[in-house]
């Protein structure tokens, strides 16, 4: 399944790592799930195992992800929608072209014109400057656009429509139903490494890995195919 990718230190094969944080990214289970669904095939495993393993290796296959992501429209819907994290609400900025292609996410603890510029910055640096770009009536999405359009030689067309952004928040849904049955996460970073998987198996759903032959893989390997992308870690 992979020859690429290795666990130095782990009591493992990464063919199992591999599995479990699939899994775990792809559809609505726990950790102790998991750990269930694996015994039943042989393999002892503690759920803890398991977080550790999502929080070390699913940043780097989302990682991996992005150099061979799709291009992606240049008209924008960008919302947030709520995360919690040990106990209190935080916030995951997203954003979609109109065809629905995921454009990029970022998890922040504030939503605020820093958080949206933080965000902005990061989607643009990885897609380019988009032609145009729908949100909500959130005042301070709209600065951090005006802040943009005044940095930048050609201005993008801002539009404040809630029921065109309906595209982004029917999004959120998909990643909203994979992490209700985690609960709560217990760290920021755990939730960032945890989310970041999470978008991968979703972009890979709508078709967004560029890779010779992927099209005619299941999901699954195509998840696979990637992990064989990455340099021993």
């Amino acid at each position: 399944m992979n020859e690429m990718l290795t666990a130095k230190g782990m009591r493992f094969p990464i063919d199992v790592i591999l599995v479990c944080i699939r899994w775990y990214a792809a559809y609505s289970l726990s950790y102790r799930h998991l750990e269930e669904m694996m015994q039943e095939r042989g393999v002892c495993v503690d759920h803890s195992s398991i977080n550790r393993w999502a929080v070390r290796f699913l940043p780097v296959l989302e990682k991996a992800f992005r150099k061979h992501k799709r291009a992606v429209g240049g008209s924008w819907r960008m919302d947030e929608t709520y995360i919690k994290v040990k106990g209190l609400w935080k916030y995951l900025y997203r954003a979609v072209d109109k065809e629905g292609e995921t454009v990029d996410f970022l998890l922040t603890a504030r939503r605020d014109k820093e958080a949206a510029l933080r965000f902005f910055a990061k989607a643009i640096k990885a897609n380019g400057v988009p032609e145009k770009v729908t949100m909500d009536k959130s005042g301070a999405n709209k600065a951090a656009m005006d802040e943009i359009n005044a940095r930048g030689e050609t201005p993008v067309i801002v539009r404040q429509v809630k029921y065109l952004n309906n595209i982004v928040e029917q999004d959120h849904r998909a990643i909203k139903r994979v992490t209700r049955p985690m609960m709560n996460f217990k760290s920021f970073r755990s939730a960032t490494s945890v989310l970041a998987g999470i978008e991968l198996m979703h972009m890979i759903r709508k078709g967004q890995l560029l890779l010779q032959g992927c099209s005619e893989l299941s999901f699954a390997d195509q998840f696979y195919a990637l992990a064989g992308k990455i340099r021993p870690v």
